[in-house]
C-alpha cells in the first residue's frame, strides 16, 4: 500500500489481482503494459507503471525461498486437516494463504495504511481504469468497472484479519474456481498459520516494495 497519494498508481497495482476475479482470462503481460508507462496522459502512465511495479513485485515474491518453504509448510497443514481430497488441492490453498495472511500482518502493523487506502480508491474513476486496461489487454474488459465498485463496497482486505472472515472470503475463491468449500475444521489451522506468516514477513518481503 505504497505510494497512498498517487490513485492512479495504487489502482494500477491491484488491476491485475481485480482481473484475475473480474475477467480471469485476461491477463497484464509487461511487454504491453510498458509503452503505457510514457504516457502523455498522467493517468494513463500512473496506472500501468502501478501494473508494472506489481508484476516485478510478484516475480520476485514468488522467487524467493521463503515464499516456497512457507507455502509448502502451509500446504502440509491444509492437507492435514483435508486429507489428499483433489477437491480441495491443498497446494492452491497454501499458495494463497501466504499471500492474503501476508496482507493481513501488513494490515495489522498499519490499520490507518488501509483506511486510507480504500479512501484514496473511492476517488477513483472505475470506468475510467477501465478504459485504460483495456488498451493494455488482448481483448477490452466489460467487467473490471463493476468489479472495482464491488471491491470498494465490501472491504474485502478488512476480512483478512479475523479467521472467520478469512475462511468466508477464502470459500468465496473456491467457489470462484470450482473446488471443494471448506470445513469448519479448517479454521484450526488459521492461527499458526497468521504467526509463521508474522515471522517470516522480513523475508517474504525480500525486495518488494510493501
Amino acid at each position: 500500500m505504497h505510494c497512498l497519494d498517487r490513485p492512479y498508481f495504487l489502482a494500477g497495482a491491484a488491476v491485475p489481482d481485480w482481473l484475475a476475479v473480474a475477467d480471469r482470462p485476461l491477463r497484464l503481460r509487461s511487454v504491453r503494459v510498458e509503452p503505457f508507462a510514457e504516457d502523455p496522459d498522467p493517468c494513463v502512465a500512473e496506472l500501468a507503471g502501478g501494473v508494472l511495479q506489481h508484476l516485478r513485485d510478484d516475480a520476485q515474491f514468488h522467487a524467493t525461498r521463503a515464499f516456497a518453504e512457507t507455502s509448502l509448510e502451509l500446504t502440509v497443514r491444509a492437507r492435514d486437516v483435508l486429507g489428499r481430497d483433489a477437491g480441495f488441492r491443498p497446494a492452491f490453498l497454501g499458495h494463497l494463504l501466504t499471500e492474503l495472511l501476508l496482507d493481513a500482518v501488513l494490515i495489522e502493523e498499519a490499520p490507518e495504511r488501509l483506511t486510507e487506502y480504500y479512501r484514496v480508491l473511492e476517488t477513483l474513476d472505475a470506468a475510467q481504469v477501465e478504459a485504460i486496461v483495456s488498451r493494455m489487454t488482448p481483448r477490452p474488459t466489460r467487467r473490471l468497472a463493476g468489479f472495482i465498485e464491488l471491491f470498494r463496497r465490501e472491504r474485502v482486505l478488512s476480512d483478512y484479519e479475523k479467521d472467520d472472515k478469512l475462511r468466508a472470503r477464502l470459500n468465496q475463491i473456491m467457489r470462484r474456481v470450482r473446488l471443494s468449500p471448506l470445513p469448519d475444521a479448517f479454521a484450526a489451522i488459521l492461527p499458526a498459520a497468521r504467526r509463521l506468516v508474522r515471522q517470516r514477513r522480513s523475508s517474504l518481503l525480500e525486495g518488494v516494495v510493501a
